[in-house]
This record gives C-alpha cells, sequence and structure tokens, in this order.
C-alpha cells in the first residue's frame, strides 16, 4: 500500500496506521523488571488533550506486554483516525513508560483492530463523561 494513500482520510494525507515509537534502553542483566500495576499507573498520566480522562481508562490501551528482559510492547488505538494528536499519542505514551524503573526499550504502536469504542471505558471513565 502506498504510504500516502490513507485508509482513514484522503489521498496524499499521511497512512494513520504507521504511527509509533520507540524509547528506552535495553535494561542490565539482573535488573527487575517493571509490575504490570506500575505501567498501567504511568499510563493514567497520559491523557488525550480533548478528552479529561487518562488513555487507559478511555480503552485506548489494548495490550501492554513487558518481558523478561525489560522490553515493552504496547498496542493502543485512538477515539477516532483522524485524532489531531495520533502522530505524538505513541511518543506521550512511551515517554511515560521508558523512565519507570524496571523497562528497558519500549515500543508504542497504534492499530485500528478492533477499533475503538465506548464500550472499552472503564466506568471511571464513563462516569467522568456523564456516560451514565
Amino acid at each position: 500500500m502506498d504510504p500516502y494513500m490513507n485508509p482513514y482520510g484522503s489521498p496524499g494525507e499521511p497512512d494513520m496506521t504507521e504511527f509509533s515509537e520507540t524509547m528506552g534502553e535495553p535494561l542490565a542483566e539482573g535488573v527487575t523488571i517493571a509490575t504490570e500495576e506500575q505501567m498501567v499507573e504511568a499510563m493514567r498520566t497520559v491523557f488525550d488533550p480533548e478528552i479529561p480522562v487518562n488513555i487507559y481508562d478511555l480503552g485506548l490501551i489494548y495490550t501492554c506486554d513487558i518481558t523478561a528482559d525489560g522490553t515493552v510492547s504496547v498496542e493502543m488505538s485512538l477515539t477516532a483516525p483522524g485524532c489531531p494528536v495520533a502522530g505524538e499519542m505513541p511518543g506521550m505514551v512511551a515517554s511515560a513508560l521508558a523512565p519507570l524503573e524496571g523497562t528497558g526499550e519500549v515500543t508504542v504502536k497504534i492499530v485500528w483492530d478492533p477499533a475503538w469504542s465506548p464500550d472499552l471505558m472503564s466506568e471511571d471513565a464513563k462516569l467522568a463523561l456523564g456516560m451514565f
């Protein structure tokens, strides 16, 4: 596929499926890796600039895996393919995770399958947005 044939926009716009960011350095051998709870709390510090709820509770984080050597892989989505911060969001998430003690190299990638829906939001997020 042509990288400038955006399946979610017009020809000539960048392909929204290609946004990713990698930060951090491999961990030294023997370093204790971060826990899932620590990573979730770090991701809860990242907010979509247009929505006053963190990206984790919005349900934008689909996977967050850490290997025995501290390498972190995150797959996330956005509330809409045309999100104006699409290119920045992976970097925002990687910037929240990379300094966390016990994480090595962090890669964050935007995915579009499955498509995000409000059903993925936590009850706290729905309450904050008045969706009950």
